[in-house]
């Protein structure tokens, strides 16, 4: 125990944990970053770190006070130890929420939100691009980057999707036939005539 104690104060000088932020040296800040970026990895390799991938607002949200509570222990503003658990106990609550909207669709929705319709079969709905704040530039602008087409015809249904993506189901041409118009020949002998039919 003695030497476990005995490491543990060595730590706290090297990273100058009873300094000022302004007495600290520029190694010890260092080592402070040092720590704070392995024991954030740790972090968030044991949370999944699903917020990474910019799911909902539910996830960057976590994202953002990581990075502030984090901060703060390597200027030295905050105790390094008490930050790590901190970080360590923010990311064990969002996992839990997950979990929890994993599990509830009524939970789910309370702390992500729902998508929301902004075209249907075909016709844009100007209400709920009026609640959303976007305009049909911003529309075409998505359209373009996200389902490579420049025409709304060209769109059966639009969402505004929890992440705050719009995404896209294209139009099915000929109904249900999807993909280029085809040609069939039925070629018939004795002199029938040849049947051309057109899908598209």
């Amino acid at each position: 125990m003695e030497h476990v104690e005995a490491i543990w104060a060595a730590v706290q000088h090297l990273v100058g944990a009873d300094l000022a932020p302004k007495d600290m040296t520029l190694g010890q800040i260092v080592l402070r970053a040092l720590l704070i970026y392995v024991a954030g990895l740790v972090i968030l390799r044991f949370g999944e770190h699903r917020f990474l991938g910019k799911h909902t607002a539910f996830d960057i949200v976590l994202g953002f006070i990581l990075g502030s509570v984090l901060s703060r222990a390597v200027n030295g503003s905050a105790p390094l130890l008490g930050t790590m658990v901190a970080a360590a106990l923010l990311v064990a609550l969002h996992w839990l929420f997950a979990l929890g909207a994993f599990r509830s669709h009524t939970f789910g929705s309370l702390i992500k939100g729902n998508p929301h319709r902004l075209v249907a079969d075909g016709r844009v709905d100007w209400p709920a691009m009026r609640s959303k704040r976007i305009s049909r530039r911003d529309l075409e602008e998505a359209l373009r980057l996200r389902a490579n087409r420049a025409d709304l015809d060209d769109v059966d249904e639009a969402y505004f999707e929890r992440s705050g993506d719009i995404s896209f189901v294209p139009r099915r041409k000929g109904g249900g036939g999807g993909g280029e118009p085809r040609v069939i020949e039925v070629r018939v002998e004795d002199g029938v005539q040849t049947v051309r039919i057109e899908l598209g």
